[in-house]
């Protein structure tokens, strides 16, 4: 896998297809394989970059207490790489697509960066800020990995991302998706929980992006609930908002084939 420095610190991430590029995000305790059955569905129209965020999967994690800014940092570090070189001013655009954690760190990247982008994409993730109960669950979360470590605590949490109808016909999906977190150091789960507690509502990003924005959301989803996830998708100037019936927050796995059509339509026409 390719790699750039950042902040000192080794940041990988997979280079797939050609044409539009299209960054891929993945969320909290993931690394980037939560994209793989995505690849071969948009790599024959788009230029795909996947990174490992920093402390996940091979990417080195950063030192000390680290915002969503710190992390859109890291997308632009790699979006200057692989994008943006020797490219003319007005080819320096892209999609941002962002599970859970990577919607966060999307919406802090658009508010930022808002003019290199052509359109973005939250599936499964919300732009509110944590609610006073969300932060303490959080806050819990993190005592537990504290004491617990990383297995222990994604054993606890990841039937909770999944659909009853998934964990009763796909049990071996909450298996892949605890074989790609459990390596995580505890460390970087904590720093990433710190960072979304932290974080402010950026509802003003969509406000203000009059470019396409696509909202992927599961009707079972428990940690960003559809009542949520659907109070704000009438706020940008054009959204183009998909729910699956039959998913909770893994929606790229519980429901890939109807999850690719609405990634590709919106890689080859939103723009």
């Amino acid at each position: 896998m390719p790699q750039i420095l950042f902040e000192n610190k080794n940041i990988f991430y997979r280079v797939e297809g050609k044409g539009r590029p299209v960054f891929l995000l993945h969320g909290f305790a993931e690394d980037g394989r939560i994209w793989e059955k995505q690849i071969n569905a948009l790599k024959e129209n788009n230029l795909l970059i996947i990174p490992d965020l920093p402390g996940s999967g091979q990417s080195e994690m950063l030192d000390g207490i680290r915002t969503m800014n710190d992390y859109a940092e890291v997308v632009k570090a790699i979006a200057d790489e692989v994008i943006f070189k020797n490219k003319a001013e007005n080819e320096r655009q892209f999609c941002l697509i962002g599970h859970s954690m990577g919607g966060y760190i999307t919406l802090a990247f658009a508010e930022k960066y808002p003019d290199i982008l052509d359109s973005f994409g939250l599936f499964h993730s919300s732009a509110f800020a944590d609610t006073e109960e969300k932060k303490a669950t959080r806050r819990k979360g993190i005592a537990f990995i504290k004491k617990n470590g990383t297995e222990a605590f994604l054993k606890t949490t990841i039937p909770n991302l999944f659909s009853e109808r998934t964990k009763n016909e796909r049990p071996d999906m909450l298996t892949q998706l605890l074989e790609i977190g459990k390596n995580i150091s505890p460390e970087a789960l904590i720093q990433y929980y710190q960072a979304m507690i932290q974080r402010p509502d950026r509802t003003n990003v969509f406000r203000s992006f009059r470019k396409p924005v696509l909202f992927i959301i599961g009707k079972e989803d428990h940690a960003v609930p559809l009542q949520d996830s659907l109070s704000q998708c009438y706020i940008p100037a054009i959204s183009y908002v998909h729910i699956l019936e039959n998913s909770g927050h893994q929606g790229m796995w519980e429901e890939t084939e109807l999850s690719n059509s609405y990634l590709v339509r919106f890689c080859q026409n939103s723009f």
